[in-house]
């Protein structure tokens, strides 16, 4: 079954259109909160289309992903209990207690734990917004909180952004080659981690 794919192929159409900063922008913003698409799909056609705007572009999607961040961050401080039986249904719940326990911890030991907690999280093919949401529920400092986002988020945008700019065509027509068998991976990974920490850790 194709999914991937597809999606990224609506996202280049995406990429195409007059407005489509407007749009990397919008993508970024919803993907921290609940959206399952990251913006790098969206992202790198459009850097490969107008290359000198690599630094706009990555930029755009880095500020979108820093408010949605926010906001995702406010859901899990004041609306958690509320939307818990939603979060149950998608299926995240079981990784943002993870998270919240695991950030809980750091807190406690000292609040700039969270930051390179966050940031080394954004290594992982996990969306942002389970990170978001854990962070508001702990209620991690909102100085670690904003600045593990701008690294966090900050380094894949712009060394996306950067490897298409000085990679071309060839960089770009890879990523639409293997985007299926990544996301698949991306999700076995996902799989992999959950299984391990809830049950064999």
């Amino acid at each position: 079954m194709k999914l991937f794919k597809p999606l990224y192929e609506i996202a280049l159409k995406w990429a195409a259109h007059p407005k489509a900063p407007w749009y990397l922008g919008a993508l970024s913003f919803v993907e921290a909160i609940i959206f399952p698409v990251m913006p790098e799909v969206m992202l790198a056609p459009m850097v490969l289309a107008k290359p000198e705007r690599w630094l706009r572009y990555a930029t755009i999607s880095l500020v979108g992903s820093v408010l949605g961040a926010l906001v995702g961050y406010a859901l899990g401080h004041w609306a958690f209990d509320f939307v818990r039986p939603l979060l149950a249904d998608l299926g995240w719940l079981p990784r943002i207690d993870e998270y919240v326990a695991e950030l809980t911890k750091d807190v406690q030991q000292h609040p700039w734990s969270a930051f390179w907690t966050l940031v080394l999280a954004g290594f992982l093919p996990i969306p942002l917004k389970i990170f978001t949401w854990a962070s508001g529920i702990v209620g991690v400092p909102m100085l670690a909180f904003v600045a593990s986002m701008i690294v966090g988020r900050g380094k894949r945008v712009f060394l996306l952004a950067g490897a298409i700019r000085l990679g071309g065509p060839r960089a770009e027509a890879a990523l639409h080659r293997w985007i299926e068998p990544i996301g698949w991976l991306a999700v076995g990974l996902l799989v992999a981690v959950f299984i391990y920490f809830k049950f064999i850790r």
